[in-house]
């Protein structure tokens, strides 16, 4: 079995991100394979993510979630909550929504701004359903308390070493 340089692997990986981004700010655009890449890259190593919606007063709310449950590209980005929640609700008569992830280790994230739309049809919840779900929907993929929220992009801006990016989808 090869023993694996954790530290090493991650300085390899840490360069590599670096490297892409140079390209980017070098070319002075990102071009959409670099986008795919590399925002979808730090998507999937994203924790945490942070997910807003707008209140019956016009005012933003940002809930901490768990990483998206799935993705195509960084175009459409699913999320599972609960039905009942309030994030849910203002969804229904709001979809306007952005989303980030950020990586406090290197300040550095991604913010982009879409729509969301609430689906709670069999397929998209099977789509997303993961093993230990049933420990925050107890019923398991039928849980009328379940449902995938499903995040359009239409635009972001990426920030990482002093610098800002936007871009259109």
């Amino acid at each position: 079995m090869k023993k694996v340089n954790i530290k090493e692997s991650a300085i390899v990986a840490v360069s590599r991100f670096y490297l892409s981004l140079l390209g980017f700010f070098l070319k002075g655009k990102f071009t959409v394979e670099d986008l795919e890449k590399t925002i979808g890259n730090f998507i999937d190593k994203s924790k945490t993510s942070y997910i807003s919606s707008i209140d019956e007063d016009g005012f933003p709310n940002i809930k901490a979630m768990l990483s998206p449950s799935d993705r195509d590209g960084i175009k459409t980005i699913y999320f599972s909550t609960n039905a009942s929640s309030l994030r849910v609700s203002q969804y229904r008569k709001n979809p306007k929504a952005s989303i980030y992830f950020c990586d406090q280790r290197f300040f550095r994230g991604v913010m982009l701004k879409g729509e969301i739309e609430v689906l709670d049809d069999g397929e998209s919840k099977r789509r997303i359903w993961q093993d230990g779900d049933t420990l925050y929907y107890p019923k398991g993929v039928d849980d009328p308390d379940y449902c995938v929220l499903r995040f359009t992009s239409k635009s972001g801006r990426y920030y990482s070493n002093m610098k800002s990016e936007s871009f259109e989808l």
